[in-house]
């Protein structure tokens, strides 16, 4: 099951609202095929990985590992599920329960009831956190919220100049752009958008960022096309420009109305980058999941705008070069 996760992991940024899943096929106690699901619309993992032995005749005396519950409906591709019993394969393994409710339980009975042996789930918390940003999506119907900061070492996330200020590393850096390529939207509020004028892109990574989004209720912001799909929540019009789009709001907190719009266009993840107001907003709403924090070693401001307080029960954290990365969970 942990080489099924691995696999799995493999997609992550590029499943889009699609879970995370890996499976292998184990025939007399060794792999003998194995398969991801490594796009959007592209093969899941089960089919990925009986077609590679499909003709082999150990597939019919085989066990088939997967992190997720085989799916048993129709969309981009056939039922897995179906799949596999049109295989012959008599056992399979499972991680855990899928939540999405056209499944949620009823691939496993589709399998029990046509004979196959079902086992599982196994090591289920292992494929919940793998899985995470999907189960949030599908139980809560919203978008996973990751809030991100970095900070001073005496705890500032910038000084009383107007001025840009660089506090992380390079390979802080690097692995910003990594975090960026594995959601599906970056959000920052107006006033960093003002002060930093933020590409929000992915340029350190091999990745994209997909959708970009600004709070600017006044539109101060100067927005440029060219990358990727960017929402502007503003307070004074609605209309679109190429690949900006700008949405009117009327209420006074953009957050409720945003995530309802996500989860409506199949946004599953969103990276918030700042600033402090923004994220304090999500934090007065209780609407985050993870929290990170990227703490320089050395790099002291003295003064300056105070970095939020970070909340909830740190799960671990990283050295990395000239930073200290920390991570929280709800």
């Amino acid at each position: 099951m942990q080489r099924c996760i691995d696999l799995a992991a493999r997609g992550l940024g590029q499943t889009l609202s699609n879970p995370l899943v890996g499976s292998v096929v184990v025939y007399d106690g060794e792999i003998i095929s194995e398969g991801w699901h490594a796009k959007f619309g592209e093969r899941h993992a089960e089919r990925m990985a009986i077609d590679a032995i499909k003709h082999d005749a150990r597939l019919k005396r085989s066990t088939l590992y997967v992190n997720l519950e085989p799916c048993s409906h129709h969309g981009k591709t056939p039922p897995c599920a179906d799949y596999i019993l049109s295989c012959g394969i008599p056992e399979v393994v499972y991680g855990m329960e899928d939540p999405f409710e056209k499944v949620s339980g009823r691939g496993l009975k589709l399998l029990r009831e046509n004979g196959v042996r079902v086992i599982g789930p196994v090591l289920q918390k292992e494929c919940e956190f793998l899985n995470r940003r999907f189960i949030t999506f599908q139980t809560k119907k919203r978008p996973y919220i990751i809030l991100k900061w970095a900070e001073s070492a005496d705890g500032f996330i910038t000084n009383d100049s107007k001025s840009r200020i660089q506090i992380s590393g390079n390979e802080a850096n690097i692995l910003l752009h990594k975090w960026r390529s594995e959601e599906m939207a970056v959000l920052v509020g107006a006033n960093t958008a003002v002060a930093d004028s933020p590409l929000l892109n992915v340029r350190n990574w091999d990745g994209i960022t997909r959708n970009r989004i600004f709070f600017d209720g006044n539109l101060r912001g100067d927005y440029k096309s060219g990358f990727g799909k960017t929402l502007v929540f503003n307070r004074i019009e609605n209309w679109e420009d190429g690949d900006i789009e700008y949405i009117q709001s009327h209420s006074e907190n953009f957050i409720p109305e945003m995530l309802e719009l996500l989860y409506n266009r199949q946004i599953n993840s969103v990276l918030v980058e700042g600033g402090t107001h923004t994220i304090e907003k999500f934090k007065e709403l209780k609407i985050w999941d993870e929290i990170r924090v990227i703490r320089s070693k050395s790099i002291k401001l003295e003064t300056g705008i105070a970095a939020p307080e970070a909340i909830g029960l740190e799960k671990q954290h990283t050295d990395l070069g000239a930073d200290i990365v920390y991570f929280y969970n709800q």
